[in-house]
């Protein structure tokens, strides 16, 4: 019994990372431009596409294709940046959150219409021998899903701190006014924000894509569990969402085990329920975003 929930608390740990960086997407979304954006569980999906064409058409590694997915998804996320927020900007909070909504509709049924909804499988370099660590055993592909997670994890919380991309970023989300007064350009940071966001999706969906299938529909649900972290870990608190990552991760994997599939997403959003009732303000406050 304690064996099993060893595994699955670090099965859940390795998964919840991927999580965390899923959400750290839709944050700084949210936080610099506003907007709900319903089109990150579709660019979350692109970038799991992206990733098995770049291996299959252009006989990629696995890992140069994740870096590719995660250009071409930033690539689309400022093309719906363009076209479905940019117009609307200064219009009622629900009239982009439709347009967003209408956005990843239509990259849905374009995935469906050109690829089917037939599931694909992201090839890895992966042994399927598993790492022997005591009574836990961890596969080498969640492992590296763990220590990619904590690598652009860290590189986002970085890249917030240190450039001055990221300081302007910070700048914008603190006190707009102050930052045009001192000639940050926003606009250029909308469209860097946006791309950043799709990017972090991409991530996830490269890697998660290569445990669980890509296919068009496959964002819906992470989109769900990303707003869900946000709210639990404080809207602006990096360190908040990844530990709310790490929570729900484990509290899938304790579900799994010991009951059953079918509850994991019941219990998953009831973590969420729980963590609001005892935190309204989530695990570190609420706020704009900050390293």
């Amino acid at each position: 019994m304690i064996e099993l929930a060893l595994q699955q608390v670090v099965n859940g740990l390795l998964v919840g990372a991927i999580y965390a960086v899923m959400a750290l997407g839709l944050m700084v979304i949210l936080g610099i431009l506003g907007v709900i954006n319903m089109a990150q569980g579709e660019l979350y999906m692109l970038g799991g596409y992206f990733s098995y064409f770049a291996i299959a058409l252009l006989g990629v590694d696995y890992f140069t294709s994740i870096a590719i997915a995660m250009l071409l998804t930033a690539a689309c996320g400022v093309v719906v940046e363009r076209l479905a927020v940019r117009p609307l900007r200064g219009r009622p909070f629900f009239t982009v959150f439709l347009s967003t909504f209408a956005a990843s509709m239509v990259l849905q049924d374009l995935a469906q219409i050109f690829w089917t909804p037939d599931p694909r499988e992201i090839p890895t370099p992966f042994a399927p021998v598993p790492i022997v660590l005591g009574p836990v055993f961890v596969t080498r592909q969640r492992l590296f899903l763990f220590l990619a997670a904590l690598v652009m994890v860290a590189a986002f919380t970085a890249f917030l701190r240190w450039t001055r991309a990221g300081m302007a970023i910070r700048a914008l989300a603190r006190d707009r006014d102050a930052a045009l007064l001192m000639g940050i350009n926003a606009e250029r940071m909308h469209m860097l924000t946006f791309a950043l966001g799709s990017a972090l999706a991409a991530a996830a969906g490269a890697l998660l894509g290569a445990m669980f299938n890509v296919y068009p529909t496959m964002g819906e649900l992470p989109l769900l569990k990303g707003f869900a972290l946000v709210i639990m870990g404080g809207m602006g608190s990096v360190g908040g969402v990844f530990v709310s990552g790490l929570i729900l991760g484990v509290a899938e994997g304790l579900t799994a085990g010991f009951l059953s599939t079918r509850w994991v997403d019941v219990v998953a959003f009831g973590t969420l329920i729980v963590v609001l009732l005892i935190r309204p303000e989530g695990l570190s406050g609420w706020g704009r975003p900050r390293a």
